[in-house]
């Protein structure tokens, strides 16, 4: 049955309840409060120990406070030792210090590096302006984990973009200690010819495969203008290498994957690397060793250490070498990917020349053979 005097006489008398609030929002009643108190909770000295943490920050930044004189970040109440700027890195923020119990002792850790952007493969050429800021900046992001006191060691290949990258990481590190307020022993840069890049065979002798160019382009601009003869099987050989570099391959690639007699082989790169880790952790024992060197042989040491291939590495990127006390075993990690390896005993590695003589001995040991 409908209401007497109908529908608008049935909703007119349901009491509906009111919704305005005549009282403050209660961001603005904690505000007045606060007022009220004195001000008190906006004291500086509370800032640490109130409100979220991008409000402390903001308080910070307002009253001007140095973020170099803030209290030091700390870990399970260890003080780690480093200011709040420094512990600013390029890694996670979710990645925190390992425990003590887990550590094994590191005697020497090593930063295989590429140097930085060059100016072009064709010519000995150094660094662009990028690929020096490029390296001042690895050098600068390695000064945050340097202890007071820590000895540096900085070596690299004997190429002008090598120690161009060498000098610019040396300025970073200086300059970054330096920020930090602590001392450390840094060496002048030492070129090693361990750590060159991998050789090529031409009629001058052995070269660096980009010094090779010069004298491929030369060659190859002869015979093709003449055309006589056939062409010798240094130049074949280098002519496939550039070939895939002028096509947009990898010749990095073609160079680890393809037998080629003029070309130094991937595994002489790697053993010829870790004889110079050792020589400069015998000489440095418990140093931090910097190597400025080139994509080539650092990639091949990350195939042998991973057992697959991770890439060519970019400009200014490093592959971290940790040798364990005892001088058996190490840690590679190259793009977080971590592999324990047996240091190799470059005494007990295979002589791949005994027994032979005459033309299956390379040009040298042929020599001493008939002296």
């Amino acid at each position: 049955m409908q209401a007497p005097g109908g529908p608008d006489a049935a909703s007119a008398s349901i009491s509906l309840p009111r919704t305005e609030r005549v009282d403050a929002p209660a961001y603005l009643q904690r505000y007045q409060q606060r007022e009220a108190a004195g001000g008190k909770a906006n004291n500086i000295d509370d800032r640490e120990g109130s409100g979220p943490l991008y409000l402390r920050r903001f308080r910070d930044r307002q009253s001007g406070a140095n973020a170099l004189e803030q209290r030091v970040p700390e870990w399970e109440g260890t003080n780690l030792g480093v200011t709040r700027a420094a512990a600013v890195s390029v890694r996670s923020k979710e990645i925190v210090p390992e425990s003590s119990t887990q550590d094994r002792t590191v005697v020497n850790q090593i930063h295989i590096i590429r140097h930085g952007e060059t100016q072009g493969y064709s010519t000995e050429s150094g660094l662009t302006p990028m690929g020096s800021w490029q390296s001042h900046r690895r050098g600068f992001d390695i000064s945050k984990g340097v202890k007071p006191g820590e000895q540096v060691r900085i070596v690299c290949a004997d190429t002008n973009r090598a120690k161009q990258t060498a000098e610019q990481i040396r300025k970073g590190l200086v300059d970054g200690l330096i920020m930090w307020g602590r001392e450390a022993d840094i060496s002048e840069v030492t070129p090693m010819a361990e750590f060159r890049n991998f050789q090529v065979q031409t009629p001058e002798g052995l070269c660096d495969v980009t010094a090779a160019f010069r004298q491929y382009q030369k060659e190859m601009e002869k015979y093709e203008r003449v055309a006589l003869g056939e062409r010798p099987q240094w130049l074949v050989e280098i002519d496939r290498f550039w070939r895939t570099q002028q096509g947009g391959g990898d010749p990095i690639t073609f160079w680890t994957q393809i037998p080629m007699l003029n070309f130094e082989p991937p595994s002489a790169t790697v053993r010829r690397f870790w004889a110079g880790f050792q020589n400069v952790a015998a000489s440095a024992p418990g140093a931090r060793i910097i190597c400025a060197t080139h994509s080539g042989p650092i990639r091949v040491f990350a195939m042998w250490s991973h057992g697959y291939d991770p890439g060519e590495p970019y400009n200014t990127e490093e592959v971290l070498v940790r040798l364990l006390e005892g001088g058996h075993a190490a840690f590679v990690a190259y793009r977080n990917r971590v592999q324990e390896v047996h240091v190799p005993e470059l005494s007990e590695l295979p002589d791949w020349w005994q027994g032979l003589s005459g033309r299956a001995l390379p040009t040298s040991l042929r020599d001493e053979e008939n002296a």
